[in-house]
């Protein structure tokens, strides 16, 4: 049998270790369905810019193929989506860090567009997809004339 003096501050936390803690509960805590056998959900990384022209986005999507990858337009709402696929079982794993499952992106574009003209390719795991504005909202140049 081993006594141990008393401490009052053997249980007390660190500002640094209360902060830490209020943080990952705040802001790291796991979405609701995430967790031994359900569904992983990523935030698809995406870049958008505009031109004259048109919105491109462009969306990584490593170790996927054309195929894999599902893009919608429902008024303003733009939706990229994919799945990767699990690793094979059949390994017993070291170290297993990849990022599996849905990787999914819905954004709301702030201009219209027209949709049947839209082009995507896919290159190197890089969706590309160009969006072209639709006319009315392209600026129009208008020339000065002197008099």
């Amino acid at each position: 049998m081993t006594i141990a003096r008393w401490s009052p501050y053997r249980d007390a936390i660190s500002l640094r270790q209360a902060m830490d803690r209020l943080f990952e509960d705040s802001f790291v805590r796991r979405p609701e369905g995430w967790g031994e056998g359900a569904e992983r959900r990523y935030q698809l990384p995406v870049d958008v810019y505009t031109t004259e022209e048109a919105i491109v986005v462009l969306a990584s999507l490593p170790g996927l193929t054309a195929d894999d990858v599902e893009i919608g337009l429902e008024g303003d709402t733009l939706t990229i989506r994919g799945e990767i696929k699990p690793p094979s079982e059949d390994h017993d794993y070291v170290i297993k860090e990849r990022g599996y499952g849905v990787v999914a992106r819905t954004l709301t574009l702030n201009v219209p567009v027209n949709p049947e003209k839209a082009e995507a390719t896919f290159e190197n795991g890089v969706l590309t997809l160009t969006l072209p504005k639709a006319e009315a909202i392209k600026p129009k140049k208008i020339e000065v004339k002197g008099r």
